[in-house]
């Protein structure tokens, strides 16, 4: 939705999908943190599309790899914030080395179905950005 369509739309879309998604999954003092975090991933990818960064589709993978490590980083601060005592660089780096795989995994995966989805997906969306007049 970012590249699409832009920084709003990217936020407003990764948001509304972590909602959305959370009351499949369940809600919880997570939610705010997750919302925060796909918004911001959307946001970004709007803004660097309207710099042109993405010219080479391969610049949208990478983006598509990092994007996940940093969401990843965000959701692992809201585990140290909340559930860890105290607060040394010895616990940060346990809290946050925890969820590295997890976000490794993420990245990889968002890459992997970025490979065969994001071209269908970008040729619809702009042929309906096209169609309604949506700039």
């Amino acid at each position: 939705a970012g590249l699409c369509f832009g920084r709003q739309s990217g936020f407003m879309t990764g948001a509304l999908a972590a909602l959305v998604s959370n009351l499949f999954f369940g809600q919880g003092p997570w939610t705010p943190w997750q919302m925060y975090g796909w918004g911001c991933m959307g946001y970004v990818a709007g803004a660097l599309q309207e710099q042109g960064v993405f010219k080479h589709q391969i610049l949208v993978y990478v983006c598509g790899f990092i994007a996940p490590i940093c969401y990843g980083l965000l959701l692992d601060t809201y585990f140290f914030i909340g559930f860890v005592g105290e607060t040394t660089l010895a616990a940060a780096a346990v809290a946050y080395s925890a969820g590295l795989l997890a976000s490794l995994a993420h990245a990889i995966a968002t890459v992997v179905f970025l490979i065969p989805l994001y071209m269908p997906w970008r040729k619809k969306l702009h042929r309906l950005k096209r169609k309604y007049g949506i700039e």
